[in-house]
């Protein structure tokens, strides 16, 4: 008798799943507070301004704008954002029956 069993998936089946840790807002793109921009193991990317640090080490925008990536002098990769230009309205022009008012 053989001592294998054909073909069987009850000894199988004990992978763990993928994490999907990476990159998920690039280098360019906009982001708004809240986006979660790296999923990572450890600090591979620092967070820099407008940008936070959760306990996983998942860094996420603060504020809404452009994100970019860059190196400092350490050598070490910084992820920040740029704030989007605030868009303030012109003022509506009055009539002087208004401002008699």
């Amino acid at each position: 008798m053989a001592h294998k069993k054909g073909a069987g998936s009850s000894r199988n089946g004990r992978e763990s799943h993928s994490k999907r840790l990476g990159i998920k807002i690039f280098g360019g793109q906009t982001a708004i507070a809240g986006n979660i921009l790296v999923r990572q193991r450890g600090t591979k990317h620092h967070p820099d301004k407008g940008v936070g640090i959760g306990k996983d080490h998942t860094l996420f925008a603060l504020v809404d704008g452009t994100v970019i990536f860059k190196k400092k002098q350490d050598n070490k990769s910084y992820v920040s954002i740029l704030p989007a230009a605030i868009v303030v309205a012109a003022p509506v022009a009055t009539t002087e029956a208004a401002v008699a008012e």
